[in-house]
């Protein structure tokens, strides 16, 4: 055992002082009395010319002195000496995630978590310095650099688990830029209470950090929703499907009722029965005569409830109003006129910038007026998207992004390509197509223009002859139809900020109704485009009113590495460095609260036994 004020044994000199009491005789009192014989003893003692007594065996003495002793003790501040290094600063991030609601541990893992964090701070030293950091969706400062425990406690406990999932990369960059001017001497450390539901970070390959991970968490027992999306039921027109899928994480079979409901009123249930990390993709047809919302409830209690429901908003499909340039393409026009809801006009030139359709399609014709709206461009080219544009023959496909919702159920095995253009992937678009030299398909945002680039000809390939060809039409008519871009924005994931056109409106104030019932205001202005709303940390249905907009959208979390909670045993920074979870590296705990709690129990058990032995 350490002491970290050992001057405080000072104090015991005061030991003596309560002895010498004890020693002194009291002083008697005379009193008239018609006989001494039964007061000879008495008598002796008031003969005795010493000012001192013979030292007995006395509780309250023995008691007195114990608790003098319990708080010298407790003033010395005794603590164990531990395996953990002196520090001059560290930097402490408490994961606040979706995952840390789990209730494996009592409460749940943050609550642990942030228990184990309070002891850390307790173990700082004079002089020693900590930072606390709140990481989620977004990284918090909630103490800047400070060696005041008080301000660090209070920063701990106004840490809160919300319902996003984990970005840990931002609070390891801003942890590693705090240290990073440290000497070697000061010993600077990253201390992370995380269960690690979390992607890899590669953004660390290159960078050893001094990053001590504390992992919480027992089991992993947990049904999650991790995927939801609503379309029109290719069959039938009037009917929506809406598609859901079910991961298992647990090491058991679980059994489960997915329950549908449209706007609160339940629809359908289904009963699941899925296998140890296996995913169940289920489907449920619905009618819809209007807008509403569809949810999705698993009914099976878990570890974890923030992914036990989702919801979409779902808008009515309206047609879609298409402008098709070309000089002849029939197969190009026909995969559009298979779109659902399509409504297609033909033209051997643009006149205008295409202000009445909701998107246009440039097949190899470079119009004189370019749209001002979502375009799908064929082998042509805008000096304004690109620096440099060259030829390119025979271009191998090397890869590409079937995550992407234009790449939906889309392949290009066997697909080739006689010639395409050569140009570098702009910062506004990303790569889904991809050959040695180029890529072959672009697609992304420019302002508010939605563009998707093929780099060839169609004809010059024989992809229209393949079955992906019109699938990839059909989830390029979605993704540019305007109104489905706007549906897409009303789906948002935890933690982002949920963005509106309002530019149209007038209104100077907002609110949005959060999901527990409780408003919040806000202040537009009128010359901003959209309105941001960034308050997105609870999962559930939100409504945002402006003026005469009433807008509703939906917050899920969504996300198959915060459902799956098994507690990690490291986390991977990049390829060549693993950070295993570690029980050496413990706070050095120091012991005065419990002395002092002990020292107030010795002192009201010698006021009840002194006013035993008066009564």
């Amino acid at each position: 055992m350490n002491f970290l004020a050992p001057a405080a044994f000072l104090f015991a000199f005061t030991i003596p002082v309560v002895v010498v009491f004890y020693l002194l005789k009291r002083k008697r009192v005379v009193r008239l009395v018609s006989s001494t014989l039964l007061w000879q003893k008495f008598l002796t003692e008031t003969q005795a010319s010493a000012p001192f007594q013979k030292l007995r065996r006395n509780w309250l003495l023995i008691l007195q002195i114990l608790l003098l002793l319990l708080a010298v003790l407790a003033l010395s501040r005794p603590y164990f000496a531990t395996k953990a290094r002196n520090s001059e600063l560290r930097v402490l991030i408490l994961d606040a995630s979706a995952s840390m609601q789990s209730t494996d541990e009592t409460p749940t893992r943050f609550e642990k978590a942030r228990k184990d964090a309070l002891a850390w701070v307790d173990s700082l030293r004079d002089g020693d310095k900590m930072v606390v950091l709140q990481a989620a969706a977004n990284t918090e400062v909630k103490q800047s650099e400070t060696s005041d425990k008080s301000a660090l406690r209070r920063a701990i406990l106004s840490c809160a688990a919300v319902d996003s999932p984990t970005r840990l990369a931002p609070a390891l960059k801003m942890a590693d830029s705090l240290i990073r001017d440290r000497g070697k001497e000061s010993n600077p450390e990253i201390h992370l209470f995380s269960d690690g539901a979390i992607p890899d970070l590669e953004e660390f390959n290159n960078r050893a950090l001094p990053l001590v991970f504390h992992r919480v968490g027992q089991g992993g027992n947990n049904l999650g929703i991790t995927a939801l999306d609503v379309r029109a039921n290719p069959d039938n027109p009037n009917q929506r499907a809406i598609y859901a899928s079910v991961a298992n994480y647990s090491t058991n079979v679980q059994q489960t009722d997915l329950e549908l409901k449209l706007d609160g009123k339940l629809l359908d249930t289904r009963p699941l029965k899925i296998a140890p990390g296996e995913v169940s993709a289920q489907v449920f047809l619905a009618a819809q005569d209007h807008d509403g919302v569809f949810s999705v409830q698993s009914t099976q209690p878990d570890d974890l409830a923030v992914d036990n429901e989702a919801s979409i908003v779902s808008l009515l499909p309206h047609p879609v109003k298409a402008l098709l340039v070309t000089r002849g393409n029939r197969l190009l026009e026909r995969a559009l006129r298979a779109a659902p809801s399509v409504e297609l006009t033909v033209a051997e030139q643009s006149t205008d910038n295409g202000a009445a359709f909701d998107f246009v399609v440039l097949d190899d014709t470079t119009p004189a007026i370019w749209p001002a709206g979502n375009i799908l461009a064929i082998h042509v080219s805008n000096t304004n998207w690109f620096d440099q544009v060259s030829e390119n023959d025979s271009p191998g496909i090397v890869d590409w992004k079937s995550t992407h919702p234009v790449l939906r159920y889309v392949g290009f095995d066997n697909v080739q390509i006689a010639k395409s253009l050569l140009v570098k992937t702009p910062s506004w678009a990303v790569s889904l197509v991809d050959s040695p030299q180029s890529p072959l398909i672009l697609a992304g945002e420019l302002g508010r223009q939605r563009i998707l680039w093929i780099g060839f000809d169609t004809l010059d390939s024989n992809w229209p002859l393949r079955v992906s060809f019109p699938i990839f039409i059909a989830n390029a008519v979605d993704w540019l139809n305007p109104a489905s871009a706007q549906n897409s924005r009303l789906l948002v994931h935890a933690g982002d900020p949920f963005r509106f056109n309002l530019s149209q409106s007038t209104t100077t104030n907002a609110q949005v109704v959060l999901p527990d019932g409780t408003t919040r205001a806000l202040t537009v202005d009128p010359k901003a485009n959209e309105v941001v709303f960034g308050d997105t940390f609870r999962q559930g249905v939100y409504h945002l009113k402006s003026g005469t907009n009433d807008i509703v959208f939906c917050v899920d979390l969504l996300d198959s590495a915060e459902s799956n909670i098994k507690p990690r045993e490291e986390l991977q920074l990049g390829k060549n460095s693993v950070v295993s979870a570690t029980t050496v590296h413990r706070a050095n705990m120091e012991l005065w609260r419990t002395i002092a709690m002990c020292a107030l129990g010795v002192l009201m058990f010698e006021w009840w036994y002194y006013h035993k032995r008066t009564v």
